[in-house]
């Protein structure tokens, strides 16, 4: 696993949404999907409201790569399962960072959401 630099770990942290594009089988990005990034220590993730079904979530699937843009910050990044042991760490992120989105943040803290979470690495 490869860490972050603290300049670029901050500056997607900060960033109010993350675009992630998943390589295809064949090493093409897909389009890319922009969704809400979170810092959890030295790590960033993301989740799927749709949970393991979500179409972008499953679009990652077939390679574990991707490339994702935030905060001015362009990086081939992995894209690991998390470990369930890293959820709650996730979900107060989520409600750290997105809690003003009453309505909207409960949707990245259900079972289905958390069974999602996805560590971008990068690489």
């Amino acid at each position: 696993m490869a860490d972050w630099n603290g300049t670029d770990l901050d500056r997607v942290a900060a960033a109010e949404e993350l675009d992630l594009a998943s390589e295809r089988a064949n090493g093409m990005l897909r389009d890319p999907v922009t969704m809400w990034v979170v810092r959890s220590g030295d790590r960033l993730y993301v989740r799927s409201v749709k949970g393991t079904d979500g179409p972008w979530y499953r679009g990652t699937q077939s390679r574990h790569q991707g490339r994702s843009e935030a905060g001015g910050v362009r990086r081939d990044v992995t894209i690991q399962p998390a470990d369930p042991g890293e959820y709650a760490g996730v979900d107060a992120a989520y409600r750290e960072k997105y809690g003003r989105y009453t309505s909207i943040v409960e949707h990245v803290l259900t079972d289905r959401a958390r069974a999602s979470t996805l560590r971008l690495e990068p690489r």
